[in-house]
């Protein structure tokens, strides 16, 4: 459920490919107990390849994998019901 809320998240923002947002943003508006189980979380997505890593010079940033749209708007229908 967690999984499918990050990637609906960041696909309601546009961060797609070379649009990208700070890996230590994914667990804003969540609550804070939640925030470890948020990043470890999103570590899993980027090892499934569904989410993008972007080292910079300023920490990670992360984005949604355009070659894996099919399977993203999948797993948020699946899990959350609801059409991406």
């Amino acid at each position: 459920m967690l999984k499918a809320q990050i990637l609906k998240k960041l696909r309601r923002h546009g961060y797609w490919g070379g649009r990208h947002t700070s890996f230590d943003e994914l667990p804003k508006g969540t609550p804070k107990h939640l925030h470890g189980t948020i990043k470890d979380i999103a570590e899993e997505l980027i090892k499934e390849e569904l989410l993008l890593s972007h080292p910079t010079a300023y920490g990670l940033q992360v984005s949604l994998n355009p070659k894996r749209k099919a399977d993203i708007d999948e797993i948020i229908k699946e899990c959350l019901g609801e059409e991406p």
